[in-house]
C-alpha cells in the first residue's frame, strides 16, 4: 500500500532495477524488462526490506514522477508522462484555454493589401496553429 498512497516514483519508466535502490524508492517498469522486473512491464515497483514489490496498474493510476517533475498516468494500458487532459484551462476564475476553435482563414484579397498588418495576422494565425488553439 505504501507503494500508492505516496504517488510518487522517482524517474521515468526503467527496464532494469536500479542497482542500489534506496529502501521505499519506486519506479514503473518499462516495457521488456529484465533480471528482477522480468515479466513486470507497466507495474509500479518498490524497494522494501523484503525485496521488490509489484503492483499492476489499472485506467487511471496517476504518480507524480520526481525526477522530471510531471504525472505519469495509466490509460488505454500504457503509462502517458507529461500529458494533461481536460476541457478548459481556469485561472482566477477565469477560462483562459478551451476547446479547440475552428480554423480561420489566412488573409487574402482587399482592395487595399497591408503588407505589415498581413504579415502580423500571418504571424498570430501560424501561433495559434502551433499551439493547437485552432485546426489547421
Amino acid at each position: 500500500m505504501d507503494l500508492l498512497v505516496a504517488g510518487a516514483v522517482e524517474e521515468l519508466p526503467l527496464a532494469t532495477p536500479p542497482m542500489s535502490p534506496v529502501l521505499g524508492a519506486s519506479y514503473i517498469v518499462a516495457q521488456g524488462a529484465a533480471d528482477a522486473w522480468a515479466g513486470k512491464s507497466q507495474c509500479v515497483a518498490g524497494w522494501t526490506s523484503g525485496g521488490w514489490r509489484f503492483v499492476a496498474p489499472v485506467e487511471g493510476m496517476s504518480l507524480f514522477v520526481r525526477a522530471t517533475a510531471t504525472w505519469a498516468m495509466f490509460r488505454g494500458g500504457a503509462w502517458e508522462i507529461g500529458l494533461l487532459r481536460g476541457d478548459a484551462v481556469v485561472i482566477g476564475g477565469e477560462q483562459v484555454i478551451g476547446s479547440r476553435a475552428a480554423a480561420i482563414a489566412d488573409p487574402a484579397g482587399g482592395a487595399t493589401v497591408d503588407n505589415e498588418a498581413r504579415t502580423a495576422i500571418d504571424a498570430i494565425l501560424d501561433a495559434l496553429r502551433e499551439h493547437g488553439l485552432i485546426e489547421i
